[in-house]
């Protein structure tokens, strides 16, 4: 694991070590000596992780911090504080800023090291995010990254033995959060998987079950992979607190609880669940887009051509029948010609609503292009394909399409060609040619029909 860091200090020795301890673990290191530099340096050069002092002259530490966070560009980079203040109240002040963590003085070589690797593993997954988040938006998804709702209070699953603990951190975090508390450890790991929590906050002190094991419990279940985790530990426990960072424990807290500062990191996990939640959805909207037709909501032609191949393999595998419909509404032209494309567009829709009310779930959907839509049917016959296909066409035909909402009341028709994988049909697109070439006949002969190739 390999990453670009900036130190930014006023002391020069204080640089030359970070910088030492750093390169020794093979990260690329930047080096400022004062907030306006590394504001500069940020602006120009792409950086992972600011490890960021805060008393600095002219701009601290803070200003700095609330800078980089303010700014979209650079918003998405963890700051971790390296101070001598370890004052809960400078904690809080910080976090409040953006900060990701802080590093008290002097740093402390393998926590240093876990924490910078920790963030690093957060931020790769967060710039992957980011970047196909950007092509959605490119491609005509909304802007996920514009949120509303960042404070809005939270989930939180509670992992405490203890009811004197539990009580206090119930009240502590009020405010910002709905607590379910938990002492039973393997209990909390299914209410985790089942229920959208926002935080899982672990007591690292417990007397009866291995806190560090529960912690890797959730890292390793799909539901609950990504879900942040929060441990409360001792003072001295750095064994503990690097282990954990190691396991994906994203942030720590030590005892004696200061309230303020525990609401500020659950603050800060919350937002950074929630921005890569919306990130992800995301995602899924832009694969959506890529094989989904607009208009229709059917799947589309991209689609096809990649799933019938497989469907196609997996009937040939099996020795199961595959049955090809591809269906054109007649006369389309005119009806554009003559009443418009909204209306067009509205028979496209109502056209798409009739087949998915018509084929069954585990047969596939597709808009093909224009006005020729695809069924493909798996582990279905000729015969059955027919069948499927005739209630189609009568439902196009006997129920009247009201368009223009009600003002034009219009008789659709459809023509529909039929294939199915008998022998000499080798590929897919053979398939696909034999139906389009009983659609052919079908138009041919009089439209409003179902033609099959022959066999």
């Amino acid at each position: 694991m390999t990453a670009r860091i900036l130190v930014v200090d006023d002391i020069p020795a204080n640089v030359k070590l970070l910088e030492a301890r750093l390169l020794a673990e093979y990260f690329d290191v930047l080096t400022a000596e004062d907030g306006f530099k590394a504001l500069e340096i940020v602006a120009k050069t792409p950086v992972d992780i600011i490890l960021l002092d805060v008393m600095m002259p002219g701009m601290d530490g803070f200003e700095v911090c609330e800078r980089l966070k303010g700014n979209p560009a650079t918003s998405h980079i963890p700051v971790v504080m390296v101070t001598a203040l370890d004052q809960p109240t400078d904690r809080v002040r910080g976090l409040k800023a953006g900060a990701d963590d802080f590093l008290t003085k002097p740093v402390n070589d393998l926590q240093l090291i876990s924490r910078v690797k920790s963030l690093v593993r957060l931020k790769t997954l967060s710039d992957e995010l980011r970047i196909r988040a950007e092509t959605a938006l490119h491609i005509g998804i909304d802007d996920v990254t514009k949120l509303d709702h960042l404070d809005a209070p939270g989930q939180v699953l509670l992992v405490d033995g203890r009811a004197s603990s539990q009580e206090r951190i119930i009240k502590a975090l009020k405010p910002v959060a709905e607590v379910t508390a938990m002492s039973d450890p393997q209990a909390a790991v299914f209410e985790a998987a089942e229920n959208p929590f926002d935080l899982v906050i672990v007591n690292g002190s417990g007397d009866d079950y291995d806190p560090l094991r529960l912690c890797s419990q959730l890292r390793m279940l799909e539901r609950t992979r990504f879900l942040p985790l929060l441990l409360v530990t001792e003072l001295g426990e750095e064994d503990v607190i690097i282990r954990a960072l190691d396991l994906g424990v994203n942030d720590y807290i030590v005892r004696p609880l200061d309230p303020n500062e525990l609401v500020a990191r659950t603050l800060t996990q919350m937002k950074r669940k929630r921005y890569n939640d919306l990130l992800r959805t995301s995602v899924r909207q832009s694969i959506e887009l890529a094989v989904t037709d607009g208009l229709t909501g059917l799947h589309n032609r991209r689609y096809l051509d990649n799933h019938l191949k497989t469907l196609f393999n997996r009937a040939a595998a099996r020795g199961r029948p595959l049955s090809v419909c591809i269906t054109d509404i007649d006369r389309f032209k005119l009806v554009n010609d003559t009443y418009g494309h909204d209306v067009g567009d509205e028979v496209l829709k109502e056209f798409a609503r009739r087949i998915r009310s018509t084929v069954r779930g585990a047969d596939l959907a597709c808009r093909y292009g224009g006005e020729e839509f695809v069924v493909v049917m798996p582990d279905t016959d000729a015969d059955a394909a027919a069948a499927i296909a005739e209630r189609l066409r009568g439902m196009i035909e006997s129920i009247s399409f009201e368009l223009n909402a009600g003002a034009v009341n219009l008789k659709v028709t459809a023509s529909l060609g039929l294939a199915t994988n008998v022998t000499g049909i080798e590929t897919p697109e053979q398939l696909l040619k034999q139906a389009d070439r009983a659609l052919y006949e079908a138009k041919g002969s009089g439209r409003n029909r179902v033609v099959a190739a022959a066999a």
